[in-house]
């Protein structure tokens, strides 16, 4: 029997549509050596997929979509934190 490990993607989205552009993302791989390092937004200048539907079809689980944010009156175009994150997971195969 093959040993599994979990894999840990947070996608960043410009809008809650899982069509839409991702624009920062970071990986935790579980399955990848204990001294290998993460990938994170900066890493690389193009993120590993297009948007959370693309990442869907390469066999990603979404495990938690982003609640709207509510933005009180006068502070819609405050900047802060990016609301539209997205948490997926796989399992992948150990190959030792």
């Amino acid at each position: 029997m093959m040993e599994t490990r979990q894999q840990i993607l947070f996608l960043h989205s410009t809008t809650p549509d899982l069509k839409s552009p991702v624009i920062a993302w970071s990986l935790y791989d579980g399955a990848a050596a204990e001294d290998a390092l993460q990938m994170n937004t900066g890493d690389a200048s193009v993120p590993p997929y297009k948007s959370v539907l693309h990442a869907m079809r390469d066999g990603w689980n979404v495990l938690q979509v982003p609640a709207l944010p509510h933005y009180p009156s006068g502070q819609e175009h405050d900047t802060g934190h990016l609301p539209y994150e997205y948490v997926m997971e796989r399992k992948v195969a150990i190959h030792e």
